[in-house]
């Protein structure tokens, strides 16, 4: 069946809970506000997509079947999530009479990217193939997976984007953006640590 009730509840608790994508989006959105994050978050959308098709394809199998390209793969998403928390540490606001944020919000293409080293969304790609399977050809089950990822993903997203959005109202001292920056970075930091369990 090409609608699973059971694939799109496992997928959305997946992508929903903790994790690089939601913490980045929901920084970014505080950050740099909602209209601003939205390359970003059309680029987890889609990245991840992306990956429930290959790996409804068959490719992630691949992957879990070659330790050194596996370990290569947690390394780098555990690199980019570290220099990523460090941005968020270091992360400086000013009050909005005054010049804008120098950073920048993830591109479309940097966030896309992104997703092929996100441990999680392999995680849970692997886990829906595995798990959810329906028993369709390589090339129905990649579309079914795409546009299951793809589809519960951009409601995580806009969730998770909106929320930032909407505490850049209660973090407008300096002191609480700064406590809300560290916090963000800390977890950020400690998903890079959980990559490689």
């Amino acid at each position: 069946m090409f609608f699973d009730p059971l694939l799109y509840s496992f997928m959305f608790l997946g992508l929903f809970s903790p994790g690089p994508n939601v913490i980045m989006l929901t920084a970014s959105g505080a950050r740099f506000g909602f209209q601003r994050t939205l390359p970003h978050l059309f680029g987890v959308v889609l990245g991840v997509g992306v990956i429930g098709a290959v790996t409804g394809l068959g490719v992630g199998a691949l992957i879990l079947a070659n330790p050194a390209l596996g370990l290569v793969l947690r390394s780098l998403a555990a690199a980019w999530i570290l220099y990523m928390a460090w941005n968020y540490f270091n992360a400086t606001r000013r009050p909005a009479a005054q010049a804008k944020d120098d950073g920048a919000p993830m591109t479309l293409w940097q966030a896309m990217l992104f997703q092929w080293i996100n441990p999680k969304v392999w995680a849970v790609a692997f886990a829906a193939s595995a798990g959810y399977g329906a028993g369709m050809g390589p090339v129905m089950e990649s579309a079914r997976l795409a546009t299951a990822f793809s589809g519960v993903n951009l409601f995580v997203c806009l969730f998770w984007t909106g929320a930032g959005a909407v505490l850049t109202t209660l973090l407008s001292s300096p002191v609480r953006w700064k406590i809300f920056m560290r916090i963000m970075a800390a977890l950020l930091a400690l998903s890079a640590l959980m990559v490689f369990r």
